[in-house]
């Protein structure tokens, strides 16, 4: 886990896997990817399969150590529900979420049918819907996936979000009904692909009609900052509203969700 995340919408950052497969055009230019290869070079041993997906079962259990609240980006060098994940090492994760219930969790993913079966899975067990301060969502760069929003929905959890990042195309319109969050951002790095200010606008104004809280990360450029966060004047710092209840929850004593899970998705 990493304090003080250069990330303008989260706080820290927590990878109990890292690694991952292209699997759309967002990823084309991935920094997980780069930074990735960079942090073998140096020597790190918790990248020595560079980019190949990996699973750290010694790192499940980080969040427990940090007694201030944070937010915390799950996995921004990896997707949590990536097709080689185990549904044995997903709950483990999300168990250390409901343990060290004082921080906000941020869980994304491209993969938002395996998000949403094991949504189901956990309600089986636990007997409620992923609790509101552990926020899953999809990124959606262009149009072509648009259809993750939809899958999104399936996921039985409080607080959805979206993340229009990078930005690569038009979304052109699209139903955010039970979507709390969008974060919207242009793509980074030496190749990256310039986004264009209707592009924004268009998710904007669909936010705003449809009552959905609005973070405008960046413009983008060689580099995060290069182009500012400001847009006609304003800045979007806005994050979901959540109704403050009780976050400590009675849990089973086996420390391990749904144990012996064997599921293909």
């Amino acid at each position: 886990m990493a304090i003080g995340s250069a990330i303008e919408w989260t706080e820290a950052t927590w990878n109990p896997t890292t690694g991952c497969t292209k699997i759309s055009s967002g990823c084309k230019n991935c920094y997980a990817a780069t930074l990735s290869k960079r942090l073998k070079a140096m020597g790190i041993k918790k990248y020595k399969n560079e980019f190949e997906f990996t699973q750290h079962y010694d790192e499940l259990e980080l969040p427990l150590q940090w007694k201030k609240s944070k937010k915390i980006f799950v996995n921004s060098m990896s997707d949590l529900f990536h097709e080689k994940s185990q549904m044995e090492f997903i709950a483990g994760c999300f168990h250390t979420m409901l343990k060290a219930y004082w921080h906000t969790y941020q869980v994304l993913t491209k993969r938002p049918q395996k998000m949403a079966k094991f949504s189901e899975l956990f309600r089986n067990y636990y007997g409620f819907n992923v609790p509101n301060h552990i926020w899953m969502g999809v990124s959606v760069e262009n149009r072509d996936n648009v259809w993750r929003i939809d899958e999104l929905r399936k996921v039985q959890c409080d607080i959805r979000f979206i993340s229009f990042e990078p930005l690569i195309g038009s979304v052109g319109k699209v139903n955010l009904k039970g979507i709390d969050w969008a974060i919207i951002g242009g793509e980074s790095g030496h190749n990256f692909r310039p986004v264009k200010e209707e592009w924004i606008l268009e998710i904007i104004k669909q936010c705003k009609k449809q009552n959905v809280k609005i973070f405008f990360k960046q413009w983008g450029g060689i580099r995060p900052k290069s182009g500012g966060r400001i847009i006609r004047g304003r800045t979007y710092n806005q994050y979901p509203k959540i109704n403050i209840r009780t976050r400590e929850f009675e849990l089973p004593e086996d420390n391990v969700m749904m144990p012996q899970i064997k599921i293909k998705v």
